[in-house]
């Protein structure tokens, strides 16, 4: 439980960041019109490059993190590297785990001594050896499913950044944490999400 609680906290810091980030990177733009130049349509940042999320989420593909550096948001591929370690980590320590507990299964289910046992006395039961087994299983396979949910969450988020990286943005369009306070109720305020947006 304390691990699921790990990554979704993890998880919405990864996107606050992100969100707050994105104004800083993003040059303001100049009231320019577009011009085209060989083909591709030359913007106020740049030339717009329609293979850029691809090529970045190519990049995260082949090694987590590099799509970011493509980016040049290298601040995002640590991150990345021990969103994945996490996962690695604790899939190491519970499979590691279960076959400990799975060998003492099976040696006791044997009629052998197992590594719990001591001068034929046992401190585990059978019944607990099997519990802990199913436990660290299911563990390591949820760890398993959370360094695969996180590594394709990478790959998305480096195509994601490279098309936004592309756009002119201004502050007509932005997204604010505010206090709403309740006139019914009359409570503490809650906190909720403004989007300003202007034609």
């Amino acid at each position: 439980m304390l691990f699921k609680k790990v990554i979704l906290v993890f998880c919405i810091a990864i996107f606050s960041a992100n969100v707050l980030a994105q104004q800083d990177s993003i040059p303001k733009p100049v009231k320019v019109e577009d011009l085209k130049i060989d083909g591709n349509i030359k913007t106020t940042q740049g030339i717009y490059d329609p293979l850029a999320p691809s090529k970045a989420a190519f990049y995260s593909a082949i090694f987590p993190g590099m799509g970011q550096i493509y980016n040049k948001k290298y601040w995002k591929a640590p991150i990345v590297w021990g969103a994945l370690a996490i996962p690695v980590y604790y899939y190491q320590i519970n499979n590691s785990d279960y076959k400990r507990y799975r060998t003492a299964y099976r040696l006791r289910k044997a009629g052998l001594e197992d590594e719990f046992t001591v001068d034929g006395v046992s401190s585990v039961s059978i019944t607990t050896l099997e519990t802990a087994q199913e436990q660290l299983r299911e563990n390591r396979d949820m760890s398993l499913l959370s360094g695969i949910i996180i590594y394709v969450l990478q790959i998305v988020e480096a195509s994601v950044n490279a098309h936004l990286l592309q756009f002119n943005t201004d502050d007509n369009l932005s997204v604010k944490p505010t206090f709403i306070a309740d006139p019914i109720l009359f409570e503490a305020p809650k906190v909720g999400l403004t989007f300003k947006y202007t034609f």
